[in-house]
């Protein structure tokens, strides 16, 4: 099935169909009430608080939300309002009728928002716990899982599980198989037996087996959950008295071939299958202390700027499936990004400022997991400079402009000290050392350049360009380079990218990455699965799964 109608990303509070969002002190309370009436598209409710894309989309916005708007929230407890179910996962009839495309996007977007709480717990100090008071499995237990720690009700009846396997003929699609053995370090015969199993593990025996941290007898559960989530709070530095930073909404227009936020805009060039990203860097006075950085609030340059980026990059992954080949630009001044920078490092312990470097930091990983061949531009009037800079090191290949004949127009880039330390890929890199294998001679040469403006001789000596063609040699060498990569097979390229952008220590993010686009990608094709007969279309019909037994 494909859907004509664009996904929308955009949400706040006052729009939730599925969460209810309430604050107690340093504690928040997510609930998941999820209107099984409200799907995103139709042909399937959302029984049992099964979810849907609109439904993480909420979450994204609540999580965001909490993050900015209330500092002095340390833990997030996230639990039901239904009873006896916590969340039933994915919903399966969704599933069942999406196109391949869109439950693979499904599932990046799921993994990101999981992945997002535990980058909170690292970095900014936000805890997270699942209050499971209730049924919980596939997705569901996914989400208790990329908790801080999980309270299951022990009710005799409420129990844990992930039944992809046995079910729906695929796997746990949110990182549910990584996070068993790599965070909860659950024995691998037992998650073995768990993972075949419909009907999950309660009680002491999901204690003992390491699928949750305790269990609470209803009568005490409540007060349980609060010693809980304070404790977790205690181990927060989230400031107590600071004043939230409202997110109003995006100022965005839509158009037929074009996004435009105020400091980013996406030109669409649909005969040739490309996207044009231009992003704006800081223009006039800039905050350099906290006081005038909270005065500037969501207006603050960096702050505005990533949440559009984030949701031009969600727009389009989503809603523009055949445009393949983006083209990531810039323009505005290099020396104000630097000195953007030094505002960033001379405070980044700061809670707004340490928010908003976790925002960049999630953005530019957003770009890294999606599967487009990325190009960066660098032209007359660029500013890859520092911040910036990650979006040319993001991409596949980038072209820096040489004119040997006018110094002064040539465009330059510039490496500052963020590039080695604020924004680390999903495998604990930063880019420079992902690029360069953390060898030190070469890092050692960039370290030697930090704040220089480098043409594109420069750069390329330094490695951190992949061309510089002159400007007679620019117009021809970037058309044929672009012409060359959209012919190419849409599947290919992608196993390719994702390959080559990730070539350092593995992590547990990006093992739930490459594990969905190798692993789950594969079987989402399968006949087993998706077959007339296979076990994800059969699901709930009363019908057996067909099988062809042959291992391949």
């Amino acid at each position: 099935m494909t859907y004509p109608s664009r996904v929308e990303y955009q949400t706040d509070p006052s729009q939730y169909k599925h969460w209810k969002l309430t604050f107690d002190g340093p504690v928040a309370t997510l609930k998941a009430d999820f209107d099984e009436n409200a799907g995103l598209r139709p042909g399937y409710k959302l029984k049992l608080n099964s979810y849907d894309l609109g439904v993480d989309i909420e979450l994204n916005d609540a999580i965001a939300r909490i993050r900015f708007e209330h500092p002095e929230v340390r833990t997030v407890v996230m639990t039901s309002a239904k009873d006896k179910v916590f969340c039933s996962g994915a919903n399966i009839f969704m599933l069942g009728v999406s196109s391949h495309a869109w439950k693979v996007n499904f599932c990046k977007f799921t993994n990101e928002t999981r992945n997002g709480l535990e980058d909170s717990s690292t970095y900014s100090g936000l805890k997270f716990l699942a209050a499971v008071n209730g049924a919980c499995a596939g997705g569901g237990y996914e989400l208790a899982l990329a908790c801080d720690e999980i309270l299951l009700v022990d009710d005799r009846s409420s129990a844990v599980s992930l039944p992809e396997v046995p079910l729906l003929g695929v796997l746990p699609g949110t990182g549910g198989l990584t996070r068993l053995t790599d965070k909860r370090r659950v024995r691998h015969d037992l998650a073995d037996q768990f993972c075949t199993s419909v009907e999950g593990v309660r009680g002491d025996k999901a204690v003992a087996w390491r699928l949750v941290d305790a269990v609470a007898k209803p009568a005490v559960f409540a007060q349980k959950v609060q010693e809980r989530a304070l404790a977790l709070a205690a181990q927060s530095d989230r400031p107590q008295t600071a004043k939230g930073v409202q997110l109003a909404p995006l100022k965005r227009e839509i158009e037929a071939d074009a996004l435009r936020y105020a400091h980013l805009s996406v030109e669409i060039d649909r005969a040739k299958r490309t996207a044009s990203f231009t992003i704006q860097g800081p223009t006039g006075e800039q905050p350099q202390d906290v006081a005038a950085i909270e005065a500037a609030g969501a207006a603050w340059y960096p702050l505005a700027m990533a949440r559009e980026l984030e949701d031009a990059i969600l727009q389009m992954r989503t809603n523009e499936t055949e445009i393949g080949t983006w083209l990531i630009k810039t323009a505005g001044s290099g020396a104000a990004v630097l000195t953007l920078d030094a505002t960033l490092l001379a405070h980044r312990n700061h809670w707004l400022v340490r928010e908003t470097i976790g925002l960049l930091r999630r953005t530019f990983s957003r770009l890294d997991v999606s599967s487009r061949s990325l190009f960066a531009l660098i032209e007359p009037g660029s500013c890859f400079a520092g911040t910036l800079l990650e979006l040319a090191l993001a991409c596949d290949r980038s072209y820096q402009l040489l004119l040997p004949d006018d110094a002064a127009a040539s465009p330059t880039i510039a490496v500052s000290d963020v590039n080695f330390s604020l924004y680390p890929m999903a495998t604990g890199q930063s880019r420079l050392g992902r690029r360069f294998y953390d060898e030190e001679p070469a890092l050692s040469a960039v370290r030697a350049a930090l704040g220089q403006a480098l043409d594109a001789d420069a750069a390329f000596a330094l490695g951190l360009v992949t061309s510089n063609p002159d400007d007679i040699d620019w117009d021809d060498e970037v058309r044929i380079a672009v012409e060359e990569r959209v012919a190419m097979s849409p599947d290919a390229l992608t196993g390719m990218e994702a390959n080559l952008r990730f070539n350092g220590p593995e992590t547990l993010f990006t093992r739930v990455f490459g594990r969905l686009t190798a692993w789950q990608n594969w079987i989402f094709q399968r006949p087993n699965a998706v077959g007339e007969k296979g076990a994800l279309k059969v699901y709930g019909k009363g019908d057996k799964a067909v099988f062809d037994w042959n291992r391949v």
